[in-house]
This record gives C-alpha cells, sequence and structure tokens, in this order.
C-alpha cells in the first residue's frame, strides 16, 4: 500500500481505524476491535439501503408520473394557442408562422365545449373537441388509439361523434348508435331559455388508457363543432413539440414571434392541479426517504463515539508525540467520511443496478412469490415502471456524503478533547 504510505499521518490513521483488525490499536482485545468494525460496516450497510431504497423509489416514480404523462399527451395539446376575438379565422397562417420554430412538429386548429350526452335516460358530463382529421395526428394519437370504427368518419355536416371507451360504456352505446348531445348555452324562446341539444351517431370508439379522459372526452369534426359553438372560425391551435418538458420555454417563444393577440397555454399549466401535486409528492417522499439516510448516520455517530472511546489510549500517544487537536479531529472525520462515502457508492450502485432492471428483477419477485403486485384487471399499468434520472441520483449521493459528513463533527470534536494524561492514567 505504496500509495497509503505516502499520505499524511491523519489520513493513514483514519484509514487504518476504517479498516480495523491488526495495527487498528494496540489497546484493548480483539473482540473489541471487531465490535467497532462490525458497527462500521453495519453503518455503510444503513447508508448504502438508504442510497439505493431513495435511488429505486423516485426512479419507480418517475417511471409512473412518465406513463401518465405520455398517456394525457396522446390525448392533450403540448402548447395550445387562442386568439383574443375568440376565434381564429387564419388558423392556417398562425399554423405556419408556429411551424417556423424548429421545436414545433406540429399544429392542428380545434374547438372546444362542454356538454351532457344523453341516451335513453343516462346522462353523462363531457367535453367535446372539435378537431380536423386530416391534420390531428399532428397533434395527437387517437386516431391510433380507436379500438372500433374509424377517426376518418368524422366528415363535415355528418355530425358523427367519436367516444372514449368509458363514456361508450357508461352510455351503453356502440357503433352507429345514435346520443343526443345538450349544450351548455340555451336558446331563448317564447316559452322561456331552452337547452340546445343535438344528435349524433357514434363512429368509433377510442381508448387513451387514461380513465379521465376515456370517461370525458368526444371527439366530433370541427365543423360541426363550430357550428354547435356558433363560431365562424375555430377556436385555436393545438401544438405539439419535440420535446414536451420545454413546452413552457417554447410558449415564451412564440408568443413573441407569432402576430396577432394571442394566449398560450402549455400542458403543465392546462394541467396544473396534477403537475403540482405530482411534484409535491416526489419531493415529500424524498424527505422521507432522506430520514432513513439520516438515521444512519446516526448509527455512524454512534459508531465513532465508541471508537473514540477506544482509542483513547492512541489519541494520547499521538498527542505527546506532538499531534494537534486538530489533526486529532482530522484523523476521526476521515474515518467517519470514508465509511459515508463507501456506503454511498455502495448505495448508488445498488440502486441504480435495481433501477435500470427493474422490468427483470420485479417480475422475477413476482413469479418467485406467486404473487401479482399491478393486476391488470385493476390497474391501468400491469408493470412497474422505471425511469431513472441522473440529476436525482447526484443530488442523493451528495445529500448522503454530506449528512455522514455531518455526523462526524461531534465525534472527532470528543476525540480532539481528549486530555492526554488522564487517557493514561490507567494504561
Amino acid at each position: 500500500m505504496r500509495f497509503i504510505q505516502k499520505l499524511p499521518y491523519e489520513w493513514q490513521v483514519g484509514l487504518r481505524y476504517t479498516r480495523g483488525g491488526k495495527g487498528s490499536s494496540d489497546s484493548g482485545d480483539g473482540a473489541g476491535k471487531g465490535f467497532i468494525s462490525f458497527i462500521s460496516l453495519i453503518s455503510v450497510a444503513g447508508i448504502a439501503l438508504g442510497v439505493a431504497a431513495l435511488i429505486i423509489v423516485l426512479s419507480v416514480m418517475n417511471g409512473f408520473q412518465k406513463q401518465v404523462t405520455d398517456r394525457m399527451l396522446s390525448v392533450l395539446a403540448h402548447i395550445e394557442v387562442f386568439d383574443s376575438s375568440g376565434s381564429m379565422s387564419d388558423w392556417e397562417a398562425k399554423a405556419k408562422e408556429a411551424m417556423r420554430n424548429p421545436a414545433v412538429r406540429g399544429a392542428a386548429p380545434f374547438v372546444e365545449t362542454q356538454g351532457l350526452l344523453l341516451k335513453d335516460g343516462v346522462m353523462r358530463p363531457s367535453v367535446v373537441r372539435g378537431v380536423l382529421p386530416g391534420v390531428e395526428d399532428q397533434v395527437s394519437d387517437v386516431a391510433r388509439q380507436v379500438r372500433a370504427g374509424s377517426f376518418d368518419a368524422l366528415k363535415p355536416g355528418s355530425f358523427n361523434i367519436v367516444l372514449g371507451y368509458a363514456l361508450a360504456r357508461a352510455l351503453g352505446v356502440g357503433l352507429g348508435d345514435k346520443v343526443t348531445m345538450v349544450l351548455a348555452q340555451g336558446q331563448i324562446t317564447p316559452a322561456g331559455i331552452v337547452p340546445r341539444t343535438r344528435s349524433f351517431t357514434v363512429a368509433g370508439i377510442f381508448e387513451a388508457g387514461h380513465f379521465d379522459f376515456d370517461a370525458t372526452l368526444a371527439f366530433v369534426h370541427v365543423q360541426d363543432a363550430q357550428r354547435l359553438e356558433r363560431l365562424p372560425a375555430p377556436s385555436g391551435l393545438r401544438l405539439r413539440i419535440a420535446n414536451m418538458r420545454a413546452a413552457p420555454e417554447v410558449a415564451a417563444e412564440l408568443k413573441k414571434t407569432m402576430s396577432g393577440d394571442l394566449t398560450l397555454r402549455d400542458w403543465p399549466k392546462l394541467n396544473a392541479n396534477w403537475y403540482a401535486a405530482v411534484q409535491t409528492e416526489k419531493k415529500m417522499m424524498f424527505i422521507i426517504l432522506t430520514l432513513i439516510i439520516a438515521v444512519a448516520a446516526f448509527n455512524l455517530v454512534s459508531s465513532l463515539v465508541m471508537t473514540v472511546t477506544d482509542k483513547q489510549p492512541d489519541i494520547a500517544i499521538l498527542r505527546t508525540l506532538g499531534a494537534s487537536p486538530a489533526s486529532i479531529m482530522k484523523i476521526f472525520m476521515i474515518q467517519g467520511a470514508v465509511v459515508g462515502l463507501l456506503g454511498t457508492l455502495a448505495g448508488v450502485g445498488m440502486g441504480v443496478g435495481v433501477a435500470l432492471n427493474i422490468d427483470v428483477i420485479v417480475p422475477f419477485i413476482e413469479r418467485l412469490l406467486g404473487v401479482e403486485f399491478l393486476s391488470k384487471d385493476i390497474y391501468v399499468f400491469s408493470t412497474v415502471p422505471s425511469d431513472l434520472h441522473w440529476p436525482d441520483v447526484h443530488i442523493i449521493g451528495i445529500v448522503s456524503v454530506l449528512l455522514s459528513f455531518a455526523a462526524t463533527l461531534y465525534p472527532s470534536w470528543a476525540a480532539s478533547r481528549v486530555k492526554p494524561a488522564e487517557a493514561l492514567r490507567y494504561e
């Protein structure tokens, strides 16, 4: 170990105390040395388990968030553009302006309204979106999610409708059936205000895999929606961009480059409650699981305190040879920091390994135990997803090392306060 021999003596002594065993101390019996080494090993294991658990749990949470977000954005737009006049007669020109931004991948017009769908006394609230089938596939995956019928059946003037799977099941309708749409806006008659109604023919049923959309969303042709809303043109544009996480930044850029008095809304704003809830849950889970690392760090404190008690004769000898209190403090800080670093590295390796292979590990555990964690009959997701974010790994590693270092401060300070005469009195 020539490298270690070239280090300052504080590092040599600190690393020797970390290893324990032969040469770690000249006082006490072998059992005492082994016990302290065992506690150090437990400290390493505790920190490693805490770090690994935090990485794995956050990766699984990221995986679920990614799957839910992907399913949401298969129906929703990344960015919505509205004109202050209430309709966008020049939507094609506005679409060309938006497409000049290299981040924009597609643009399509839309009209959105709310109403009630009625069939044989069963009534369900719904969000009715008017789209242009020829270009809708540029901004959503609805056409590819149709399970029955065809999305291309939405022709202008046909008053056909494509329903979500759960919405169609709740109404008890299938292809070719008629449903009545009751609009929120009424019309004034001699008998008073009467709700406006319109009959639609079910031409398709889609399944996005997100219950909120499957149970409430319906599609009609954009021109039919304009007639329902009595609009001269589409309400606005829906845009899809290359990187959905950059939606707020791209929306801000488009606001500056597109002409007209426009309002732009990105998908985090459209789903602010859900997005905020997910982010809050992730932060709280990070804090809670960090406590596991903190508990392991407290175990490191007890380990170092016992080491300081056991090494008092060694400390006294070093002090009589000229070692300063700062050097004694440095020795035990090095010992604790090495334990924390080893635990962090082991935890990062274990956590990253599990997070990257969770699609293999979870099915193996299910087969081994004969259980199914996510039943296909109950949950939307039948497999446990994982999405490892390296910035999360870096933050977890830094927090673990800092907590371990903080745990060394008091025992190291106590070691520096040992008085040589008192420590050697009974030796």
